[in-house]
């Protein structure tokens, strides 16, 4: 929905032979993708088996995980794409070399995801808003588990260091509630303000117990508070969204990955 009716800013080729979806969860991408472009394989890897039986011919799924030996062959891959896998990956460089080699020269890596950095352009956002404590205690569950909320600011750098070219990064605003004047903005605003009613407050919930060990009366407190700001239209908080990809060079002499720079995954 952000990003329009596009499933993919990457300019892959007009006929893509083979596509690799990381982390493909309900596989909502995945089949619309195997829809898009019927004489491509589509493949769509996941840890949980949560995807529907009933998909187009040219999709599989598979159970398995990305941050394992990839058994896919080497070279193969027309475009390789990752949605929201920020509390998935503990090794983004390493994620970043099995996605390089297994590319076809000149095919590309696409990854996007939020970061829960809340902010607002005009200062309607409180300092002390219920919003910005749960961001906190979202990038404390990723460092305890560890992971890191704030490796999408980081990814440009990962694709470049790892030697992929035309590398593009866009920084998106999801609005979290249906302030925005501009109707698509509008739109996604109460989906956004739906989803964290309805599934995302009680994830944090369980993660602050589970992971932190935190106390549930004053997180159901915090979620209380966050649940009646988000319903304040006069409240314009946003929370960036990533888009970066990158093409694996055409060049065969640059079969694997350059490592211009030591990038380590605690960095």
């Amino acid at each position: 929905m952000l990003m329009g009716n596009e499933l993919h800013l990457a300019p892959i080729v007009d006929h893509p032979q083979k596509i690799l979806d990381l982390g493909t969860g309900s596989g909502i991408w995945a089949i619309d993708m195997a829809e898009q472009y019927p004489s491509a394989k589509v493949i769509g890897v996941d840890t949980t088996p949560v995807q529907p039986n009933v998909i187009p011919p040219n999709l599989v799924f598979e159970i398995d995980d990305v941050e394992d030996d990839w058994l896919w062959g080497e070279g193969t891959f027309d475009l390789i794409h990752g949605r929201e896998l920020i509390m998935a990956i503990r090794n983004w460089p390493r994620l970043m070399e099995q996605a390089f080699n297994h590319l076809k020269p000149g095919a590309y890596f696409q990854l996007s995801g939020s970061v829960p950095d809340f902010k607002s352009d005009d200062g309607t956002l409180p300092h002390d808003s219920a919003y910005i404590e749960m961001g906190k205690i979202y990038f404390e569950m990723s460092q305890r588990i560890g992971c890191s909320g704030w490796e999408p600011t980081r990814w440009k750098e990962y694709f470049e260091n790892f030697g992929f070219e035309d590398v593009v990064e866009r920084v998106l605003k999801i609005p979290t509630n249906p302030w925005p004047k501009d109707k698509h903005l509008k739109e996604i605003g109460a989906f956004e303000l739906s989803h964290f009613r309805d599934t995302i407050g009680n994830v944090f919930a369980r993660g602050y117990e589970q992971i932190l060990n935190g106390d549930p009366n004053y997180f159901q407190v915090l979620l209380a508070k966050a649940r009646k700001e988000v319903l304040n239209p006069n409240m314009h908080s946003w929370v960036p969204f990533y888009v970066v990809y990158g093409r694996k060079p055409r060049s065969s002499t640059t079969e694997q990955p350059l490592h211009q720079k030591s990038v380590s995954p605690d960095t």
